[in-house]
C-alpha cells in the first residue's frame, strides 16, 4: 500500500514508518523538523528511514493547509497514519498557539485531504491524556472524557470529535489510539526516561513530581507500533449494537472506532526508576516535589478492546523496555 506517515521524524513516527517499510509498503513522511527538541535526533531518524527505497521524505508543516492539499491530490494515498502534533503536557501552559496550529488546525488538514482523496483508512494518535480528571481505573473507551485537565488533553479530544464528524459527514473510517506514555530506543528528550537517564549519568538530580506517588502505564515503543499497524490493516466500520438511546463513547453507527493502546499494567514511578537505576548501574539523586499543572497521578490502560479487534496486547516489561533504552541511549549518545 501507499501510506502517508504525518510525523515521520518523530519518536513514534520513525518507528511506525520503519515497520511499514519492512513489509514492503510504499511511505511518504511528512515532518516540519520544529525545534521543539535537538533536531538533530529528528534528522538521525530520518537518516535510519532514508535507507529504505520505499520512502521519500517531504518536509511540510500539516497546519500549511494548502501543501496538504496538494500533497494529497499529488500522492493517491491508501491509508494514513496521523502522528504529527505538538506534544507534551506541560508546553502547552505557556505555548497554548502551537497546539492550536498543529493538533488543530493540522488535523483539519489531514481530514480533508483523507477526505477528497478518498483515503481508505485514517488511523490517528490520541492520548491517555483525554481521560483527564476521570479517576475510575483501569481507564475505558466506553467511559466519558469530558473533564481534561491540560490542553494538549483537549486538543486530543477534540481530534476524536472532529474524526467522527468526517466519518458522518463522508463515510470516512477513523480510528483513534490512545497512546499510554511511549517509550523505547529513539524516543523523546522531554519524556521522563530520557530526562532521568541523562541527568543520571550526568550527575544531576532528577525531579520526581507528586513526591514520587505516580503509577504509569508505560508502554514500549514496539507494543505500540505493532498495536498501530495490526489497526490499520483492519478499516473501521460501523457498530451495528450501537444504540443512540445509550451511545457508547468507544464506537458509533458510522466507521468510527477508539482504542486504548497501553500495557494495562501501571507501575510506581519509583519502581520504574529502580529499573533504569538497575540498568545504568548507578543510583539516582532524587529531587521530590509537588505534581504539576496539567499533569494526572495515575494512568492503566483497559487493554479488552484492542485484543477483541486485532488479537493484541502490549507485554514488554518495565525491566526489559528500559534496558533496550539504555543501551540505545548509551551508543547514540557515546
Amino acid at each position: 500500500m501507499k501510506i502517508l506517515v504525518t510525523g515521520a521524524a518523530g519518536f513514534i513516527g520513525m518507528h511506525t514508518a520503519q515497520r511499514l517499510l519492512e513489509r514492503g509498503d510504499e511511505v511518504v513522511g511528512v515532518d516540519n523538523l520544529n525545534d521543539y527538541y535537538e533536531v538533530s535526533l529528528k534528522e538521525a531518524r530520518l537518516a535510519r528511514l532514508a535507507a529504505y527505497p520505499n520512502f521519500r521524505f517531504v518536509r511540510l508543516d500539516i497546519a500549511d493547509s494548502q501543501g496538504m492539499q496538494e500533497l494529497f491530490a499529488a500522492e493517491g494515498f491508501q491509508r494514513v497514519v496521523h502522528l504529527a502534533a505538538q506534544a507534551g503536557v506541560r508546553y502547552s501552559l505557556a505555548n497554548p498557539h502551537a497546539y492550536a496550529q498543529s493538533n488543530l488546525v493540522g488535523f483539519v488538514n489531514v481530514l480533508e485531504g483523507c477526505r477528497h482523496a478518498q483515503v481508505e483508512h485514517l488511523v490517528y494518535a490520541s492520548s491517555s491524556s483525554v481521560y483527564g480528571g476521570n479517576r475510575k481505573m483501569p481507564f475505558s473507551e466506553h467511559d466519558a472524557v469530558d473533564h481534561p485537565v491540560s490542553l494538549y488533553a483537549a486538543t486530543k479530544k477534540s481530534n476524536e470529535l472532529m474524526a467522527h464528524t468526517y466519518s458522518h459527514l463522508f463515510g470516512l473510517p477513523t480510528t483513534g489510539l490512545r497512546f499510554f506514555t511511549v517509550y523505547g530506543p529513539w524516543g523523546r528528550p522531554d519524556m521522563a526516561l530520557f530526562l532521568f537517564t541523562r541527568a543520571i549519568l550526568e550527575g544531576r538530580p532528577i525531579d520526581v513530581f507528586n513526591h514520587g506517588k505516580m503509577q504509569r502505564d508505560f508502554t514500549y515503543i514496539d507494543d505500540i507500533v505493532e498495536g498501530v499497524v495490526r489497526v490499520l490493516d483492519q478499516p473501521a466500520r460501523a457498530s451495528e449494537s450501537f444504540d443512540g438511546l445509550a451511545p457508547d463513547p468507544a464506537c458509533s453507527n458510522v466507521p468510527y472506532r477508539l482504542f486504548n493502546i497501553g500495557n494495562d499494567q501501571p507501575v510506581d514511578l519509583l519502581a520504574f526508576i529502580e529499573a533504569l537505576e538497575g540498568a545504568l548501574g548507578q543510583v539516582a539523586n532524587k529531587r521530590f516535589l509537588p505534581l504539576q499543572d496539567g499533569d494526572v497521578p495515575a494512568t492503566w490502560a483497559d487493554t479488552a478492546l484492542l485484543g477483541q479487534a486485532v488479537g493484541f496486547a502490549p507485554k514488554t516489561s518495565v525491566q526489559d523496555g528500559v534496558g533496550q533504552f539504555v543501551r540505545w541511549y548509551r551508543d547514540y549518545y557515546r
